[in-house]
């Protein structure tokens, strides 16, 4: 019997207009992502229902996209641990690290019922933090969204970057090399729908770095990818004040009060991430030739496409 969670009527409704659902059919569906996962010799990989759903809904029920995100996602774990296979979420450093919240999950989807908000502060220390740190529990929070966050499975996700309190410092950390492996977590491996961007309070000093975001995301985020001003009625014409959180004047909850919330779900799924030490990829065993990640993100050009049969 299949274990996942029954969406709302409404959401429901949209997962079968928008993303190609069937209900009756989601034993099929699911069972046939399950074969190919034990087919693959390299890849060692959750057959959770509730996990493998969001990646058939994140690709429109399209096999051969959900493959790819789920091969690559697990390739990114394996490769860059320190960046997106947290396992002791109850390391102090990871706990530290969370409480300078660079990710945060709104409390209220957009219109309540559509996409879910997440505001990105670059506000840590760059003397004193790296960057790819900073993924650690981010990543651990956007897994446990692709488990429980109904309006980003069917939605997808809206992102707002604030460049309020970015320096010098934090840009350094900015290697081409980082910025591809974050574009191919958040676009590539995610199975979410990237539904818009916005960058707020980008400095002058940070044009070259936006550049460098804008040449490595697809033409189809692009299009989606929205370069604000100081102001935030510029944002608010974008997404409603309601909608925004109380830092920036909105009702959607507080930044700080989320954070501080998400370590009782830590908590809660403390063994669900030691158990993610079991799960990843290994390249000597990839039939074909090994996937080089290293080359994938070799400076000096685009995410190569990823064929997995």
């Amino acid at each position: 019997m299949v274990q996942i969670r029954r969406l709302p009527d409404e959401l429901q409704n949209v997962a079968a207009k928008e993303l190609g659902e069937v209900e009756s059919r989601i034993p099929e569906d699911l069972q046939a992502l399950k074969t190919w996962i034990k087919q693959q010799p390299h890849l060692k990989a959750r057959t959770d229902d509730q996990l493998l759903i969001q990646f058939l809904r994140g690709c429109k029920y399209s096999l051969e996209k959900a493959k790819n995100k789920l091969d690559l996602y697990y390739s990114l774990k394996t490769k860059y641990p320190q960046m997106f296979n947290p396992t002791d979420v109850d390391s102090p450093k990871f706990r530290e690290v969370h409480n300078l919240a660079l990710y945060t999950p709104l409390p209220k989807p957009l219109f309540e019922n559509e996409a879910r908000i997440w505001v990105c502060q670059l506000n840590y220390s760059a003397d004193h933090y790296h960057i790819e740190d900073m993924y650690h529990p981010s990543s651990a929070m956007f897994e446990l969204s692709l488990l429980n966050d109904p309006f980003a499975g069917v939605h997808g996700i809206i992102l707002i970057f604030d460049y309020s309190k970015v320096t010098y410092g934090h840009l350094a950390q900015f290697t081409p090399n980082f910025l591809k492996r974050v574009v191919s977590f958040l676009e590539n491996s995610m199975p979410f729908r990237i539904r818009a961007a916005y960058f707020t309070h980008v400095p002058s000093f940070a044009q070259l770095s936006m550049k460098l975001i804008l040449s490595l995301v697809s033409e189809k985020i692009r299009k989606r990818l929205f370069i604000l001003g100081s102001d935030i009625k510029e944002l608010s014409q974008h997404i409603p004040l309601e909608y925004l959180p109380m830092e920036y004047g909105g009702k959607n909850g507080s930044m700080k009060q989320v954070t501080q919330d998400y370590h009782k779900v830590f908590d809660e799924y403390r063994e669900y991430f030691k158990e993610n030490a079991n799960y990843g990829t290994d390249e000597t065993k990839r039939p074909g030739k090994p996937l080089d990640l290293d080359g994938l993100f070799g400076v000096g050009g685009s995410f190569r496409k990823l064929d997995v049969d």
